[in-house]
C-alpha cells in the first residue's frame, strides 16, 4: 500500500511541477492513497483469484452435475499446463511497449500468471521429480517482481488520470485569497488578479483567481485558474506573518 500510494503520489503531483516527497505526506497517508486503486474492475480480479483456484471444492455444493466438473477440471488443467503462453505473451507486449500505453501493465501481469500457473499442480506431469525449494523460489519471486510492477504501472497510469482531470476541474477546488504586506512576484495566465488595496492597509496586495491544490505545514500550493500543465507555475506560498491566507468555495458545477 505505501508503494502504490508512493507512486501515485509523484505521478500525480509531478503533473503540477512538484516532488510529492518535498510536499511530505508521512506513511498513513501514502497507505490510504493506496486505495484509490481499488476500483470495480480491481476487486472483481482479485475476488476471481481468490475464488477460482477452489472452484472445484465449491462446485459440488452449487449442486453442478459431475461431468461438467470433470471438464471444468480438463479446462483448467489445460490452461495451467500452457503457462509458458502466458509468460511468452507478456514478453511479446513488452517488444511492443511503445504501442500499449494504455494497457502496459498487462504484459506484466501475463507474465506474472504465467510464472504462479508453472508452480500449481495442474502445470506439472503427473509423473514428475520432487520440486527442490530452489526450483520453486525463483519463479514465485519472479511472479512477485513482476506484480509490484503492475501496481507501478497501473498506480501511475491513475494518478496522470486523476492530476489531467484535477487540472480541467481547477475552478471547482477550494478558493484562496492571499493577503501580503509586499508585492509577490507571481504572475500567470489571465485568470490570477493582482490588486493593490493602498498604502493605508496593513496587507496592502492581494491575489485571487487561485485555487488550493494541497496545504501542508502553513504552505500552500496553489494554481491559477486556467492553469495549463505546459506553461504555468505552481505557486508555493508560506503563510507567514506577512501573508493572510483565506480559504472560500470553489465554483461548483450546476446541478
Amino acid at each position: 500500500m505505501l508503494f502504490a500510494g508512493f507512486v501515485h503520489s509523484s505521478v500525480y503531483y509531478g503533473y503540477f511541477h512538484l516532488e510529492s516527497s518535498a510536499i511530505g505526506f508521512d506513511s498513513v497517508e501514502l497507505a490510504l492513497r493506496s486505495l484509490r486503486l481499488a476500483t470495480f474492475p480491481v476487486l472483481i480480479t482479485l475476488a476471481l483469484a481468490i475464488v477460482l483456484p477452489r472452484l472445484p471444492e465449491l462446485l459440488p455444493a452449487l449442486g453442478v452435475p459431475a461431468h461438467l466438473i470433470r471438464r471444468i477440471r480438463r479446462a483448467g488443467r489445460v490452461v495451467a499446463r500452457a503457462y509458458l503462453a502466458f509468460v511468452a505473451a507478456g514478453v511479446v507486449l513488452m517488444l511492443l511497449w511503445r504501442y500499449i500505453q494504455l494497457f502496459a501493465w498487462a504484459a506484466p501481469l501475463l507474465v506474472a500468471c504465467g510464472l504462479l500457473l508453472g508452480q500449481t499442480s495442474a502445470a506439472a506431469p503427473v509423473a514428475t521429480r520432487p520440486r527442490r525449494p530452489w526450483d520453486r523460489a525463483l519463479p514465485v519471486v519472479g511472479a512477485a517482481l513482476f506484480l509490484m510492477w503492475v501496481v507501478a504501472l497501473a498506480a501511475g497510469q491513475l494518478g496522470r488520470q486523476d492530476a489531467e482531470r484535477d487540472a480541467e476541474r481547477v475552478v471547482e477546488r477550494v478558493a484562496v485569497l492571499v493577503h501580503s504586506t509586499e508585492q509577490l512576484s507571481i504572475t500567470g495566465p489571465p485568470g490570477l488578479i493582482i490588486e493593490d488595496l493602498g498604502e493605508g492597509l496593513h496587507y496592502r496586495y492581494r491575489y485571487s483567481g487561485l485555487r488550493l491544490l494541497v496545504e501542508r505545514d502553513h504552505r500552500y500550493y496553489l494554481l491559477p485558474l486556467g492553469w495549463n500543465h505546459d506553461t504555468d507555475p505552481t505557486y508555493v506560498i508560506d503563510d507567514d506573518e506577512t501573508i493572510r491566507i483565506e480559504l472560500r468555495p470553489g465554483t461548483q458545477p450546476r446541478r
